[in-house]
């Protein structure tokens, strides 16, 4: 998985070949329009004001650079520019796209505010950090038990070459992963029973926001709370490639040209969060943080803005597709985590419409 999304100029995020939106594979909520960001930043404007004039926000991955472009004009609007503006994003030709639509669309001195970073800062610094489908990307292992024992998922070869799916015996790690996962569940998985652990979240947090001094984290992912992503019934876990508008669960299609995910334990992301230090401020579904973050008042104001049916009929389309349990509204869901702020008056939005009892 790592290899075929991240190998330099052969994996799927390293080649240069469009990837979001309708002429992609896939199509993520800020390529949707501006509402998305512009919620976002409404919900997290109160931290980077806590954080002082230092304040930075710091991005996971990017995309085409759309969020970063409406959230930085909206910020500005609210009156809460961050001094930096970071983005981390291991793919060169995606950092050359966002570079050129945020010079293009931003004002001389607000993308001044930009960087992109080549690893995770190694200093201190406040802020926000956001990742809005991120950790669906990180290399997972696939296990399955076979009498009783834990076997973890390779990649082989047959004897024509192609590539064949092997069970081996895993490490210590992972099969200490798994058998804490049948502790917290409280049973044990059947054989043959096949799903996929994230072992190394807690570490990659820290990695990621290690340094981070005071501030907000908000994670926004499709996944599920333990106990439903390891569902009996769940057998073969939820990996899930995309290609072209088409979801299937073959990861041995073109290896390299196709997207490769797989669904995040939101249980997993709020132990790992508070290991690293942070507070479990909110887990919602992303419908609940959008109207709870001003959905309405910013599809009203973006309504009234403009006459002309086209755009409001688009608008009114975000909305369904952001917010409607078909469609992202519930199978999205948001994690906001902070750090040295008073949450209570930070995020009384948020905390309104918690259901972390869930996890």
């Amino acid at each position: 998985m790592e290899r075929c999304l991240y190998a330099p100029g052969l994996g799927y995020y390293s080649a240069g070949r469009l990837k979001f939106g309708q002429h992609g594979d896939f199509v993520t909520a800020p390529e949707l329009g501006s509402l998305f960001a512009r919620c976002v930043a409404r919900a997290l404007a109160p931290a980077l004001k806590a954080c002082g004039e230092d304040a930075t926000w710091f991005e996971l991955g990017g995309g085409s650079g759309a969020f970063a472009r409406d959230c930085l004009l909206a910020l500005q609007t609210l009156d809460a520019l961050p001094k930096h503006y970071w983005l981390l994003e291991p793919s060169a030709d995606l950092r050359q796209r966002q570079r050129e639509c945020l010079q293009h669309e931003l004002p001389a001195d607000v993308f001044a505010r930009c960087a992109w970073l080549d690893r995770p800062p190694q200093h201190a610094w406040s802020g926000v950090l956001f990742a809005n489908e991120v950790l669906d990307a990180l290399p997972v292992t696939r296990f399955t038990l076979r009498d009783g024992e834990v076997f973890e998922e390779h990649v082989g070869l047959t004897g024509n070459g192609a590539f064949v799916r092997q069970d081996r015996p895993t490490d210590p790690l992972v099969a200490g992963a798994v058998r804490n996962l049948q502790r917290r569940l409280g049973f044990d998985f059947e054989d043959g029973y096949r799903s996929e652990v994230l072992p190394q979240l807690p570490w990659w947090l820290e990695a990621i926001a290690g340094e981070q001094q005071s501030g907000a984290a908000l994670f926004v992912d499709y996944g599920y709370v333990r106990r439903e992503f390891y569902l009996p019934e769940r057998r073969d876990g939820t990996l899930l490639c995309h290609y072209r508008h088409r979801a299937h669960a073959d990861p041995f299609v073109l290896p390299g040209l196709q997207d490769i995910t797989a669904s995040v334990d939101f249980t997993a992301l709020a132990e790992a969060g508070v290991g690293a230090g942070f507070e479990l401020v909110s887990y919602a579904f992303q419908s609940e943080f959008l109207i709870a973050s001003g959905l309405d008042a910013e599809f009203a104001a973006a309504y009234d803005a403009t006459d002309n049916e086209a755009t409001r009929y688009g608008l009114a389309q975000q909305v369904k597709r952001l917010t409607l349990p078909g469609e992202m509204g519930e199978r999205f869901q948001c994690m906001l985590l902070a750090r040295g702020l008073d949450t209570g008056s930070e995020f009384a939005p948020m905390v309104a419409i918690d259901r972390s009892e869930r996890l």
